[in-house]
């Protein structure tokens, strides 16, 4: 899925990532169009991944104030960042959608120890439906309010409003965190109506560079104001879940950051 030297080049930036901070990159792997199957020819790679310093690291009382993120500049289309471990896992108790995502990810370039592992075995007792679903609500809106009802629309914004409504009913009719894969959303709980006019798309962009501007497609834009009407008020101000009721959940969490930080010193 990935040109053997890119992917070359990806592990020995992640590399210099560990040597430049003095941390231990736990997982690492693909996000955006890449992960989800709709890149362009000419789409960026944009690698996250979570890290941990040392154990001392931690232990400094001024531990809240320092910088928990490593960004770098997008080089040659490889867009690299990061989150600590700590960020990570708080995150992950408000069921943050993009670390959801992360760690299902199709396409992995490190997976060190059993974390990613961890918190994948988690999600049934952790994830909160709600939170999830409000987040997935709030990219759908916004993207479609910005570029999908003028008589010209940005057409690759189709893809992150029908994901992110796709997700949606994901949860909702099987109850489960939904795929990474758009496809696999579509087949699953994508209304057949609808299906052609998303396969021609993606085929569209799949063939060609970054889809420009064209005329709006009637059936797919009836079908997200169909569904943001059946939402209604259901996901607006639900804000992020509170999981201090869930002390197994927290419990687990400790016992994996520990983990953790002792594997990477």
């Amino acid at each position: 899925m990935i040109d053997p030297q890119i992917h070359d080049t990806i592990m020995e930036r992640l590399k210099a990532a560990e040597s430049d901070h003095e941390v231990k990159v736990l997982y690492a792997c693909e996000s955006g169009s890449r992960a989800w199957g709709f890149a362009s020819p000419d789409s960026d790679y944009d690698i996250r991944f979570i890290y941990a310093h040392p154990q001392d690291w931690y232990l400094s009382f001024t531990v809240e104030r320092l910088r928990d993120v490593i960004e770098y500049s997008i080089v040659d289309e490889i867009d690299i960042s990061g989150w600590d471990i700590r960020k990570a896992l708080y995150l992950y108790t408000r069921s943050n959608g993009a670390l959801l995502e992360w760690l299902n990810s199709p396409i992995k370039y490190i997976e060190f120890g059993t974390f990613a592992e961890d918190l994948r075995v988690l999600v049934p007792t952790a994830l909160n439906k709600t939170a999830i679903c409000y987040h997935y609500s709030h990219l759908a809106r916004s993207n479609a309010r910005e570029h999908l009802f003028d008589d010209q629309v940005r057409l690759k914004k189709y893809f992150y409003v029908l994901r992110a409504l796709l997700a949606i009913r994901y949860i909702e009719q099987l109850g489960l965190n939904p795929p990474v894969e758009f496809e696999q959303l579509v087949a699953t709980v994508a209304p057949y109506e609808i299906r052609n006019d998303i396969n021609k798309l993606l085929n569209l962009k799949r063939q060609s560079g970054e889809l420009g501007y064209g005329k709006p497609i009637n059936v797919i834009n009836n079908f997200i104001q169909t569904e943001f009407a059946r939402h209604g008020e259901a996901f607006k101000g639900q804000g992020r879940p509170d999981l201090q009721t869930r002390q197994s959940v927290y419990r687990e969490l400790d016992r994996i950051f520990k983990d953790s930080i002792r594997w990477s010193s």
